[in-house]
């Protein structure tokens, strides 16, 4: 175990790394993992996170897969953006600018999304990167509206006062200072299912802690004022969605709500007693939801257009 749990705590080494540039010019750090020439997987991670978020998925899937992934502006290697600021516009911008610079036309992936990654792909929805380039879509513990209206971070019964103060949380300037015994327990009541193992608690408070305090709050009043439920409606490539059932940020609520109204949906799947933070919490589930995406839309589609040209 404790040679397993070394090896995690080394980040995965990227192949090749680049600079994606937005609409508005902001520059978007990328991470390319695995063959250039294999099925491609594309990763986008959540608020106050960034690409060592997904470390075990792109271990597991970066021997046979292209895993891209990539800093949301403000969060990691990712700078404060240009001109256009923070809004889920620039989520969609970004995203597609990703897209771009790493897909050759017509060469399509699994988009997975974790919070405000899997609202990336939903603000994303209807742009025209987004269709050319998604097979499949995996969203993880996310929502598309009423966020603070749903929130079960404040241990107070739902209504106008929890929502205001649930705001308040998401928009507050304090900052977080170091990783301690205190934080810790702070970050996995909020964040993390009540079994979460010590390490993977260590490794997201690390994450958050290192966010910048701007694009945490910054990005904080986006998500207070979220409304993407057009963007659910306009998701429409085949599309799982995954939730944990302790989830106080973003509650089953949403999740059920969103494969509810997903025009393509594949089905929900709760973990549970898993918190929000599916990807670190239940690696293992995440992962193989991915494998399967991408062996149903990329990989066999992919030798099934290929035994048509052939015949042709």
């Amino acid at each position: 175990m404790s040679r397993l749990l070394r090896r995690d705590s080394v980040p995965p080494v990227p192949a090749a790394e680049l600079t994606a540039r937005s609409a508005d010019g902001s520059r978007i750090h990328v991470e390319l993992h695995g063959p250039e020439d294999a099925p491609a997987v594309v990763l986008a991670h959540g608020w106050t996170c960034n690409t060592r978020f997904w470390d075990a998925q792109i271990r597991d899937l970066a021997a046979e897969h292209r895993v891209i992934a990539y800093d949301q502006r403000g969060h990691g290697l990712t700078p404060a953006p240009g001109p256009g600021g923070y809004s889920t516009n620039a989520l969609a911008d970004d995203l597609e600018a990703v897209l771009a610079a790493t897909l050759a036309p017509g060469r399509r992936a699994v988009l997975a999304g974790h919070s405000m990654g899997g609202m990336t792909l939903m603000a994303a929805a209807a742009r025209p990167g987004l269709r050319a380039h998604a097979a499949a879509v995996l969203l993880c513990s996310t929502g598309s509206t009423r966020l603070t209206a749903e929130a079960r971070v404040l241990p107070i019964r739902p209504g106008a006062l929890r929502t205001r103060l649930t705001s308040a949380v998401l928009g507050a300037r304090a900052p977080l200072g170091p990783v301690t015994p205190v934080s810790k327990k702070i970050l996995k009541y909020a964040t993390m299912g009540a079994g979460s193992a010590p390490d993977r608690v260590e490794a997201c408070a690390r994450i958050v802690h290192a966010c910048p305090r701007r694009a945490r709050v910054e990005w904080g009043h986006v998500l207070d004022g979220l409304d993407l439920a057009e963007g659910v409606r306009e998701l429409r490539v085949p599309t799982a969605v995954i939730a944990g059932t302790d989830d106080r940020l973003t509650p089953p609520v949403h999740a059920r709500a969103i494969a509810a109204a997903l025009p393509l949906g594949l089905g929900l799947t709760e973990l549970t007693g898993v918190g929000h933070m599916t990807p670190v919490e239940a690696p293992e589930a995440v992962t193989a939801r991915i494998r399967e995406l991408v062996t149903r839309y990329v990989t066999e589609r992919s030798a099934a257009t290929a035994e048509k040209e052939d015949v042709a």
